[in-house]
């Protein structure tokens, strides 16, 4: 990753992010709910009507102060695994793979903290960058996402091309999923998050467009797509 972005990077630590993951993003009024498909335990999806560019969200709590190159970011974190693969594609273009942009993900882990900040300085983990391929796709090892007060369950991803930041977003979770998550394993003890998506101030307006497709069990893990169209 290019140095520009490290730059910006100090900015926001200087702009104390440390209690940003306690505050940002509050929940909003709820829509329309979205459409779940429960065929099974695949749940979710990630279309976006005539290829139309994913929505651009707020970085906070905000992307990793370094760059880590590498797609299993769980550094040893207890949670479901999550096998994550994003693909970019240009809307311009009729949504065609993008290929040789870096995408950055990060997230809480499943007590609710993220790594870099507040108590967690020391820490890197749930955090980290690959390069997409001939087919716009990158895909991550990781865990379940957590939750924290406030907010719907989520994981933050960044796009960028030349060491310009293309797009910011996050990615939501199927309720169903999350219900059966947070039920079992290091997750129980926390128990459901009380904010859903469409009730959250993130993805009210659009989760349609911002809902990862979700597939598997607790047991075995989970795999999940999500599309970012820039």
């Amino acid at each position: 990753m290019p140095q520009n972005k490290v730059g910006r990077r100090e900015a926001i630590l200087m702009f104390g992010a440390a209690g940003a993951a306690l505050t940002l993003g509050c929940g909003g009024e709820s829509p329309t709910s979205p459409t779940t498909t429960s065929g099974g335990s695949t749940t979710g999806g990630t279309t976006n009507a005539a290829c139309a560019v994913t929505p651009s969200e707020t970085a906070g709590p905000f992307p990793s102060l370094t760059d880590l190159i590498r797609s299993d970011i769980r550094e040893g974190k207890s949670g479901t695994t999550l096998s994550l693969t994003i693909t970019v594609v240009s809307s311009a273009n009729n949504c065609s793979p993008v290929e040789n942009v870096n995408v950055e993900i990060w997230q809480c882990d499943a007590t609710g903290n993220y790594s870099q900040y507040g108590s967690q300085t020391a820490q890197s983990y749930l955090r980290g960058i690959q390069t997409t391929n001939s087919n716009g796709e990158v895909t991550f090892t990781t865990i379940y996402p957590g939750w924290y007060q406030g907010r719907a369950t989520h994981i933050h991803a960044e796009v960028t091309r030349s060491g310009a930041v293309v797009k910011t977003t996050q990615m939501a979770f199927p309720e169903s999923t999350n219900a059966t998550v947070y039920r079992t394993g290091v997750y129980a003890s926390k128990g459901t998050n009380p904010t859903s998506n469409t009730r959250d101030g993130i993805f009210a307006d659009s989760i349609d467009s911002e809902l990862a497709a979700v597939s598997g069990d607790p047991a075995s893990g989970y795999t999940a797509t999500f599309r970012i169209a820039i």
